[in-house]
């Protein structure tokens, strides 16, 4: 076991090891990997934060919850809202700002932001040879040659072990304002929320629980928000009621952590063209569903040992398998296999930055590859 408390102990470990590692940030994901654990919790603090810049330097093992305290206090936040897997993985730890990077963690705001991807400024990360490798800045640029920020954000650990980020934080929204449709059937809430974000208001959440509430989150200003969910409750009138709840932060965790997947079964994480989504739930015996993204992310609850990849088909889509079992993820994999080119892409960056191995082997042998390809949100 190691657990480095300086970049410089970590990258001498790294060059030091003879044997596979496993990349541990605060364990809430309870991958299963081969080899001795590398703990990052001893890489925590919080470097630099400069609220009139919007910007955030801090250690990849900070916990999440240190980052979004210091954060709020400033009336700032995440906008990308990485979820907590805990719940739907029946894991503990505390989820670490690193790990959220590493898996491109991106939460029901995507459809407006951006993914995490799209915020992280800089990195520095040691590679499988133990040296230190520095990529970005702390302002927004255009880059030529490897854009290693956002190589790395999705990565999975697997190319190199992540020791500082830069941020770009967001503003907190003055007020939020939830529609809430009753009753819809998976189709026809799924039209109703690509109406909403077609239209001009600047939607912010669009999500559907499966037999449940159909969930529309305006925020800004308060008379924006009125004004906007006012026009958004005319527009969609075909579709039923909408009620206007100003109080609708606790729905959009429950959203973001998946909460309504309770009990037993597997989870799918399916990305599909939100049209597509009712059909592919509906095909499968047993599925329970939340919609997010307007519908073009499937959280699918399925029987133990179902094959979602075969029910996904010709769909233009991939299927990610969130909870199994080891049994169940060794047969079908973690990741959704990519086609022979990027294949051979992931696998040549691979062994540019890694070329022995070492860093969380197999965890993505689904993709065949490492995890840059990987469309994880």
């Amino acid at each position: 076991m190691m657990r480095p408390d300086t970049e410089r102990a970590l990258a001498e470990e790294i060059r030091a090891a003879d044997g596979p590692l496993h990349i541990v940030g605060g364990g809430t994901r309870g991958f299963n990997v081969p080899g001795v654990k590398l703990f990052t919790g001893g890489l925590s603090g919080i470097e630099l934060y400069e609220p009139g810049a919007m910007t955030l330097v801090v250690q990849a093992g900070t916990p999440l919850a240190e980052v979004e305290a210091v954060l709020s206090a400033e009336g700032q936040r995440l906008a990308f809202e990485p979820m907590d897997h805990r719940g739907m993985l029946g894991t503990d730890g505390a989820p670490t700002i690193g790990g959220v990077v590493a898996a491109n963690v991106s939460g029901p705001r995507r459809i407006q932001v951006g993914a995490c991807r799209d915020f992280l400024l800089g990195i520095r990360f040691v590679d499988g040879q133990g040296r230190v490798v520095k990529n970005g800045g702390r302002v927004m640029k255009n880059v030529t040659g490897y854009d290693l920020v956002k190589l790395m954000a999705g990565s999975f650990g697997t190319l190199g072990v992540m020791t500082e980020l830069s941020l770009k934080v967001m503003p907190q929204a003055r007020s939020m304002g939830t529609l809430i449709g009753e009753g819809l059937g998976d189709v026809r809430a799924v039209q109703a929320l690509s109406a909403a974000l077609g239209a001009p208001y600047d939607v912010s959440g669009a999500a559907h629980v499966q037999g449940g509430q159909t969930l529309i989150r305006l925020e800004g200003f308060e008379a924006s928000v009125a004004y906007r969910a006012k026009a958004l409750q005319a527009l969609l009138a075909p579709f039923g009621v909408w009620t206007l709840n100003m109080e609708g932060a606790d729905l959009w965790r429950d959203i973001r952590d998946v909460t309504a997947l309770t009990g037993p079964g597997d989870i799918w994480r399916v990305s599909v063209k939100p049209s597509d989504g009712p059909g592919l739930v509906a095909a499968v015996p047993g599925g329970r569903a939340v919609y997010d993204w307007g519908g073009g992310l499937v959280w699918l609850c399925v029987p133990e040992g179902s094959d979602l990849r075969a029910v996904l088909g010709s769909l233009c889509g991939h299927a990610t398998l969130i909870r199994a079992d080891a049994a169940t993820k060794a047969r079908l994999g973690v990741f959704h296999p990519q086609p022979e080119p990027l294949a051979r892409i992931e696998a040549g960056l691979r062994a540019q930055f890694d070329p022995r191995g070492l860093f969380n082997p197999g965890l993505m042998a689904g993709s065949r590859g490492c995890g840059s390809m990987e469309m994880a949100g």
